[in-house]
């Protein structure tokens, strides 16, 4: 925790008018259900877009936004000219990850002295080579998760490669092996194919492959009221595995292609009861881990994405420790209709929790 970075923070809350807070996004990932729910508890909105990305915002979805800032580039928005502009709006900040990726780690924890309603600290354990990072968490958490295996001389059950892709180094080329043998013929294929680099192989992170049904569970922990929303669960839709999975088996074969695991979209899901209370108490592990290594905690929205093996064990393997993206849980999850009585997305979540923290007077706690 930088201490300088949390007293510039104090200091602009400080200065911002509380009657006329704005809630900010950059113009990707999550932006619209950010706005969206922000305007639906009465919020002005601010929208950062890089120029040539931006129509979706400016034009298509005007009505959510009140405030836009046009960047050649979305990594300027640490510049101080733009951060001022933000600040002089009375901005809080939402990070998704778009704003990780291209503002970059050092620039978010260092330069932008922007309020962000999360943990800035903790937005750098996604990337699985940082110290502290996201499986250090899980195990420190005693959360259950996959075999890490060293090296592919050691694979000995079915894993699956996460290796940065060639043209897009912030996505993940998936591929799937069970034998040393074949980890390198599939290596190979995808080299060849253009889809990854030897050295980015060399990087890559070998898993154990968890065989069960596949959740996405997004939560939001409070630090006003320490407690922890279930917002609901997501499934993943991606290209072009989805569309090879579609063929039958043999045409599968047959075709024999270097499938890519590149998200999306999303479908809504639902969970038996019975196996709620797990899906609870692994986030509950988590921020108690999260508070503990970085304080204050895992503030906001987060993402524990998983699979429910065939004993009902929930084996987690990627945490998103910022909004996950998945529009898809307001309309389709049953979980806050059961506790607020009414429809609360991410978005609406995040609003509900700044409206309480202005009412309380209690804004420096839940930002960073």
């Amino acid at each position: 925790m930088n201490n300088m970075m949390q007293e510039k923070i104090k200091k602009t809350i400080a200065d911002y008018n509380p009657k006329s807070i704005r809630i900010g996004v950059l113009g990707s990932h999550s932006a619209l259900e950010i706005a969206s729910g922000a305007k639906q508890e009465g919020f002005e909105t601010v929208v950062v877009c890089q120029k040539g990305r931006e129509k979706t915002y400016s034009h298509y979805y005007r009505n959510i936004f009140d405030n836009f800032i046009f960047l050649d580039k979305f990594s300027d928005i640490t510049t101080p000219e733009i951060v001022q502009q933000l600040t002089d709006l009375n901005t809080v900040f939402v990070p998704n990850r778009s704003f990780s990726v291209y503002a970059g780690y050092e620039a978010i924890e260092q330069k932008f002295t922007v309020p962000l309603l999360g943990n800035r600290y903790l937005l750098r354990t996604e990337e699985r080579n940082a110290p502290k990072n996201q499986l250090w968490l899980l195990k420190e958490a005693g959360i259950n998760l996959p075999r890490t295996i060293k090296s592919p001389k050691e694979i000995n059950c079915p894993v699956i490669v996460k290796v940065a892709e060639k043209g897009r180094t912030i996505e993940r080329a998936f591929f799937y092996a069970s034998t040393p043998e074949e980890y390198e013929k599939e290596a190979q294929k995808r080299i060849k194919s253009g889809i990854i680099t030897r050295e980015a192989l060399e990087e890559s992170i070998i898993e154990e492959y968890v065989i069960g049904a596949k959740f996405n569970a997004n939560y939001f922990w409070s630090p006003l009221t320490d407690e922890i929303d279930l917002l609901g669960f997501d499934r993943r839709i991606q290209t072009d595995l989805d569309g090879v999975l579609d063929l039958p088996a043999k045409e599968q074969i047959e075709l024999n292609i270097a499938t890519q695991n590149i998200e999306i979209g999303h479908q809504g899901a639902t969970m038996r009861e019975s196996q709620l209370e797990k899906i609870f108490e692994a986030a509950e592990r988590f921020v108690k881990t999260c508070k503990k290594e970085f304080p204050p905690g895992m503030i906001g929205l987060f993402a524990l994405q998983g699979a429910v093996t065939k004993d009902l064990l929930f084996r987690v393997f990627d945490v998103s420790p910022r909004v996950p993206g998945c529009p898809c849980v307001e309309p389709t999850s049953p979980y806050m209709k059961y506790k607020y009585g009414v429809e609360v997305g991410p978005g609406k979540r995040v609003a509900m929790e700044i409206k309480q923290a202005l009412t309380q007077k209690r804004l420096a706690e839940v930002v960073t």
